[in-house]
């Protein structure tokens, strides 16, 4: 198993490691501004965890809308799960909270997976007997007809080599992200393009395929990952998503394995979440980074070529204290530099703002 997931990685263009590199500046900038936004990450995770939600289950044949779902989960006490969509959108949405507000005490494990699948399933009836263990019949993909199968997409590992496949694919996975052997964006999509081949557990297995998704990145400091859903822009591309697994997988078992095809899709997947969580800490966004005081100084800096701190203070009629912490603030936020030292200091808005893009 080890070498075979490392050739996969063997021959990964040019492009894909300069995207890997945009991807990691565009987290970088992110991480800068999080800190100073509390406030602002807080309302996009509660918002986060209902699109994500939405669109994880609904890639699975749920039909529940986003509105629908956070009605349902702010009523959640005074209702019962009436139906699957429902009962899978609760578990869903409890375990993303999890992951969101726990992934430091979380490890990547095959028992954290068993434990991700029974929470998954922990309100489905139908499922008691096979949440969080492995399959125990065939679980093939295949294509239904008026309820006949009529052909076979993809035939996963049968269910007498699953436990074994599942070891060796976490041996692999725990020991390329220890030893830093390939970049972690590239062995996270290894390990996804792996684990939906093998299709453990009866039920659950896309659903817990994007849960991991969010744990592995958030344990490698891909920060934006509660604040912009993976599994929206997964469901915006669903067809080309399918497309992308099917293409990797169907080469599993020749002579040359590639997966260019999941990989190509996977990174600009995450590419595009880099990209926006950039742009939510970006100068357009800036009055949500700051206090109003804080606002007030920055306007002023906006509006002249330099300033010392107690023009400011007497233009704000705020303590030199005060404009003091604003002005180390813009400076973390790289909106601000300081000019000369000691009583001579002055500052001055940066002239130009780097937004990283291809």
């Amino acid at each position: 198993m080890k070498n075979l997931l490392d050739e996969r990685l063997s021959d990964v263009s040019p492009q894909i490691y300069k995207k890997l590199l945009e991807i990691e500046r565009m987290a970088g900038q992110f991480s800068v501004g999080a800190s100073y936004a509390p406030a602002l990450l807080e309302r996009l995770k509660k918002a986060v965890l209902i699109t994500s939600t939405g669109a994880s289950t609904r890639i699975e044949g749920s039909t529940l809308t986003d509105q629908e779902i956070e009605v349902f989960i702010q009523n959640i006490s005074i209702q019962k799960l009436e139906n699957r969509d429902e009962q899978e959108v609760k578990g869903y949405y409890d375990l993303m909270l999890k992951i969101f507000d726990s992934w430091r005490d979380i490890e990547i494990s095959e028992s954290t997976i068993r434990q991700f699948n029974n929470d998954l399933l922990k309100y489905v009836p139908t499922e008691d007997s096979n949440r969080g263990k492995y399959k125990t019949m065939d679980n093939s993909v295949a294509m239904v007809k008026d309820g006949k199968i009529v052909a076979t997409i993809f035939k996963t590992t049968p269910p007498l080599h699953t436990p074994k496949k599942m070891n060796d694919l976490l041996t692999w996975t725990k020991e390329a992200l220890d030893q830093s052997r390939y970049p972690v964006l590239l062995v996270t999509a290894n390990f996804l393009v792996e684990y939906l081949a093998i299709h453990p557990f009866k039920d659950g297995n896309g659903r817990s395929s994007r849960a991991l998704t969010n744990l592995i990145l958030l344990k490698h400091d891909y920060s934006f990952m509660p604040y912009v859903s993976h599994e929206k822009f997964i469901e915006d591309n669903k067809k080309d998503y399918y497309l992308a697994l099917r293409r990797s997988q169907r080469t599993f078992g020749t002579k040359k394995e590639s997966i260019s095809a999941w990989l190509d899709l996977f990174v600009e997947v995450v590419y595009k979440q880099a990209e926006q969580a950039s742009k939510l800490l970006s100068r357009e966004n800036i009055e949500n980074l700051l206090s109003k005081k804080q606002l007030a100084v920055w306007t002023i800096l906006q509006s002249v070529p330099d300033a010392s701190i107690e023009e400011i203070a007497n233009k704000t009629s705020m303590n030199r204290s005060t404009v003091d912490q604003a002005i180390t603030k813009l400076i973390k936020l790289k909106k601000v530099e300081r000019i000369g030292f000691s009583v001579a200091t002055r500052y001055r808005k940066i002239a130009e703002y780097v937004d990283y893009k291809i």
